[in-house]
């Protein structure tokens, strides 16, 4: 019996692999599905999906088909991998190619592009979200009125022209930096600094009246 326990405690040869994988930073994930580990890449694919899907679903206010877009995000980055700069940041890369995707995706619709975002879902994770509505210790008055100030920020943001409203969601809700905006969107920083203070006007002066 107390081998029978012994051999339960010891992890699996794949599931120590797996965790391996997983404390590895991009670049060296990167290198390792270059080098022939394809384990590599599902580190990458679990470590970037539901963030890339939010960033969609935030864009084009349509989850399924936010899905389908970064199931194609991956479908890329595996084709292309072996072209990737990799001086650069691996998350940077990725979000320029779901942001083109998520472009396409608006372009290419017949209604208008201005859509709605729908209500934030409560399995996000904060470190995706540097904007934070919710708090779990808090009163259920107060997340009551933080669940309206989110509703109301969704709202006010789906308002926005595109190139504002892409800059101001990078930005304030991606938590991203100037310079990897500035490559996602293709922009230079005069341009990005430019659009995202004209968003931040233009949100201020949407929500504004329903915070009176």
């Amino acid at each position: 019996m107390a081998d029978v326990a012994l051999k339960e405690l010891v992890p699996s040869p794949g599931a120590a692999v797996r965790e391996q994988l997983h404390a590895l930073d991009d670049s060296e994930l990167v290198t390792a599905f270059l080098g022939g580990e394809e384990r590599a890449f599902q580190a990458l694919v679990e470590r970037y999906q539901t963030r890339l899907l939010n960033f969609i679903y935030r864009t084009i206010g349509d989850r399924e088909r936010g899905e389908d877009l970064v199931q194609e995000v991956f479908i890329r980055v595996y084709r292309h991998l072996h072209r990737f700069d990799r001086s650069k940041k691996f998350s940077t890369w990725v979000y320029t190619i779901a942001s083109n995707l998520a472009k396409n995706e608006l372009r290419n619709r017949s209604r208008n592009p201005l859509v709605f975002f729908q209500t934030i879902k409560k399995n996000w994770q904060d470190d995706d979200r540097p904007l934070q509505f919710e708090d779990s210790g808090s009163r259920p008055d107060d997340m009551y009125r933080k669940r309206h100030l989110r509703e109301l920020v969704e709202q006010s943001v789906a308002q926005l022209p595109e190139h504002h409203r892409q800059v101001f969601i990078l930005r304030e809700l991606e938590g991203k930096s100037y310079e990897e905006i500035a490559e996602i969107t293709g922009c230079n920083l005069g341009t990005v600094k430019s659009r995202l203070n004209r968003a931040r006007n233009a949100f201020a002066a949407i929500i504004e009246p329903d915070l009176r």
